[in-house]
């Protein structure tokens, strides 16, 4: 019972976003690290020139400068790390979309399979005709026959009904006279 409790998740984040952002946390530290020391550098410039220490002063600048650099450099090395993993993460979203649409298409191929077109042209060639029928008994009862129509109607009724009335057959014999 203790494994219903303590089912290990499996994380979302990846071996590779793991450094990624190991990089970025250690390039952020830096660029403290950089900042604090800018300003302790400007504080003893600034003393060094009130003690008349111009040179000093100087190649303390000098070297404030470079770190000024190396801070937009490292600036640079974050935004790109940071452009890196929105590229990797939309290059995943693309992989998922790539595999549905493969899943899809292989779905489609086999309803393909299973249906045939000369099934599809037998079908639609059913339902056209059944449409036509259809439409011809709409024809009918719409009353828009024409008056030929009307009389080939009539005389193939009259056919009919002659057909099935079967009259009872006539004596041969003559009637009896009436006796009174």
């Amino acid at each position: 019972m203790g494994n219903l409790f303590g089912r290990k998740r499996r994380s979302r984040v990846t071996e590779q976003d793991k450094a990624v952002l190991q990089q970025r946390d250690k390039l952020k530290q830096y660029q403290k690290r950089i900042s604090q020391n800018l300003e302790r550098e400007r504080a003893l410039a600034r003393q060094l020139l009130k003690d008349g220490k111009k040179e000093k002063a100087m190649l303390l600048l000098k070297k404030k400068r470079y770190q000024e650099q190396l801070l937009d450099k490292t600036e640079n090395q974050i935004s790109n790390l940071e452009r890196m993993v929105q590229d990797i993460e939309f290059t995943q979203i693309e992989m998922k979309v790539i595999e549905g649409l493969k899943i899809g298409n292989e779905c489609l191929n086999k309803m393909h399979q299973v249906m045939s077109i000369e099934e599809v042209e037998r079908i639609i060639g059913e339902t056209q005709e059944a449409v036509e029928y259809q439409r011809q008994i709409d024809e009918l009862l719409a009353g828009s026959l024409t008056e030929e129509d009307e009389d080939a109607i009539l005389e193939e009724l009259n056919t009919i009904t002659q057909e099935q009335m079967e009259l009872p057959e006539v004596p041969s014999e003559p009637l009896p006279e009436k006796i009174p």
